[in-house]
């Protein structure tokens, strides 16, 4: 069993545990529980900066092939960044001034420039070469069909590496000690709302050896709405380890 797995079902006991079960029937399926933790999920994603996170994604590309498909988890790409370096340069069609320039300034004369101004000259020199000679690719993203489209016609084979803002995986989340708790309580109020919805079916209640028993989904209902209130008030109070926008001035 992954450990994603077992975070999630001793996440689904413990529900089961504080709607009670064991003292009394809670009528929930396996599926109901799995239900709520993915809302309880997706409302974090939707809602909080805990839930997101920078990375990397690497691929290769194909001669006269623009479009590539990145991974659902992807929300947007920040920048496509050329990783060729100066022992890939070569003549011909591969020919990359970039890469020349830079195994030209710094490796064949490693050692022989130092200092914090020339390191700090030689880095604005690097970044006057990517703008002039293409170290980035410009490019489009559709976030719905995860399409990236390089708007230049691609030559050769090459590696890159996209700055990307993706999903924080679901094992992870469950794993946060502060996002965890969040989406405990909000997976509880998920499964308080389906028992509430089920049980106000028999507003009469349900016939009992002692007359009708009264069911308590009203009840249930109305404390599913205050929890979740109460939690979304607790993503603005930054309780979730949401970090927002920190301080703004003006």
């Amino acid at each position: 069993m992954s450990s994603s797995e077992t975070n999630k079902n001793k996440l689904i006991t413990e529900i089961k545990l504080r709607l009670g079960d064991g003292m009394v029937d809670v009528e929930l399926d396996p599926e109901h529980y799995n239900l709520a933790i993915s809302k309880a999920v997706d409302v974090l994603r939707s809602r909080s900066d805990v839930a997101s996170e920078e990375s990397y994604v690497f691929l290769s590309t194909l001669v006269d092939v623009q479009e590539y498909s990145l991974p659902a988890e992807v929300l947007n790409v920040r920048k496509v960044y050329r990783r060729g370096v100066s022992s890939t340069s070569t003549g011909g069609t591969n020919f990359d001034p970039f890469d020349v320039a830079f195994h030209n300034m710094y490796m064949v004369q490693a050692g022989q420039i130092g200092g914090l101004a020339v390191f700090d000259a030689f880095s604005q020199y690097k970044e006057t070469l990517g703008r002039i000679f293409g170290s980035e690719y410009d490019f489009t993203f559709n976030p719905n069909t995860k399409v990236l489209k390089i708007l230049r016609a691609i030559k050769h084979e090459e590696d890159i590496s996209i700055g990307v803002y993706n999903y924080v995986p679901e094992e992870i989340l469950l794993n946060d000690n502060y996002a965890k708790p969040w989406i405990a309580d909000w997976a509880l109020a998920e499964c308080k709302m389906m028992l509430g919805e089920a049980r106000s079916k028999f507003p009469g209640g349900l016939p009992g050896p002692g007359g009708a028993v009264t069911l308590n989904g009203d009840a249930l209902k109305q404390e599913s709405m205050a929890d979740k209130e109460r939690l979304l008030a607790a993503i603005n109070n930054m309780e979730e380890g949401n970090k927002h926008l920190g301080f703004v001035i003006g």
